[in-house]
């Protein structure tokens, strides 16, 4: 099975109601744990790098790690996605290296740290929309404003700083021509996203649902989704990390945002938590190990795990053979044709 188009895997999981990970990665270990649980819980997946990750890793090393998974994995529907594409030059590299899938992340200016105009981001928006379609490429918008900052995109604000508004989702849609739209509703990105269990005074899960009534046929992402679980925590500190007390987003409201319409969930914080602890573990027990597949082994176990428990959660396991994929020709074709 080829690689994918993001709206493809996103429209199927509306007519299921289910959720799909979006994961990111950066190396070869975190694509095969993504890849192993997606195999075991029979899911799509989307595999998402970041500019942090394009930078850390090459793109030729990134694309060529992605063709050896759908290689390997060929009953598994795979879109590769940009996160954060903060320019249209950033997006048109993507999609020239065989991205299936770009983030036009017009609500910052190209910085990804200083909030933008609602104008900028429809021009920019629009203008990457225009040349992915050609392709057959899905793009992802954001509206509204996330806090936290992480590999360099996330304004340094607090979550309810800039949530999205209902009315205005709807003209950006109109006026852009995205596939899915990320809003924001108090999360942000990075470990420290909540200094207590969220309540819904700081994580409005019901903008979602004001937003998704308003624009109905676009799916909706959240990001910054990890849960950051405290037994991920305890792990790093108990082997000599020293991560503060926090909290994340509960698995219970991610799942209330899917049944509101939320079809993608951006998952990263987790998984680098899981892994870190798992390295953690091996230099405490093993203080002589220096294999680095020794350490790297047990880290691609523990992400594996979260994965396969977030696939479980957001409805997408066992989707994997629901259909067949669509060539991005075929897509091209329909969104020409206004079928999409």
């Amino acid at each position: 099975m080829p690689m994918v188009s993001m709206r493809q895997i996103l429209d199927e999981a509306a007519k299921g109601g289910y959720g799909v990970g979006a994961f990111n990665v950066n190396n070869m270990e975190q694509i095969q744990a993504i890849m192993e649980a997606a195999r075991e819980t029979r899911s799509p997946v989307i595999v998402q790098a970041s500019r942090g990750a394009r930078s850390y890793a090459q793109d030729r090393y990134l694309y060529h790690l992605m063709l050896a998974a759908v290689e390997l994995y060929p009953e598994i529907p795979v879109a590769l996605h940009l996160d954060h594409g903060n320019t249209p030059e950033v997006c048109r590299s993507a999609i020239e290296m065989g991205f299936t899938s770009v983030m036009m992340d017009g609500s910052l200016m190209p910085d990804g740290k200083t909030p933008s105009t609602f104008e900028y981001n429809v021009k920019v928006t629009r203008e990457v929309v225009e040349m992915a379609h050609e392709r057959g490429v899905t793009v992802e918008g954001e509206l509204g404003v996330l806090g936290g900052i992480e590999d360099g995109h996330g304004a340094g604000v607090s979550g309810l700083a800039h949530l999205t508004d209902p009315d205005q989702a709807a003209e950006f849609v109109e006026r852009t021509g995205v596939d899915a739209l990320a809003v924001a509703i108090g999360t942000s990105h990075g470990a420290y996203k909540f200094s207590r269990k969220p309540d819904r005074s700081v994580l409005v899960i019901e903008r979602i649902q004001q937003i998704h009534e308003k624009i109905p046929h676009v799916h909706l992402v959240m990001h910054g989704s990890s849960s950051v679980p405290k037994e991920l925590q305890d792990i790093i500190n108990q082997y000599g990390g020293k991560i503060k007390p926090t909290w994340g987003v509960p698995i219970e409201e991610i799942q209330t945002a899917i049944r509101y319409g939320v079809r993608k969930i951006n998952v990263d914080t987790d998984n680098r938590l899981a892994m870190t602890g798992a390295i953690r573990k091996v230099f405490y027990e093993k203080p002589e190990e220096f294999d680095p597949r020794t350490y790297l082994k047990a880290a691609r176990e523990a992400m594996k795990k979260v994965v396969m428990e977030r696939m479980i959660a957001f409805g997408q396991a066992g989707h994997a053979g629901d259909y067949e994929p669509i060539p991005l020709e075929e897509m091209a074709r329909r969104y020409k044709n206004k079928e999409l």
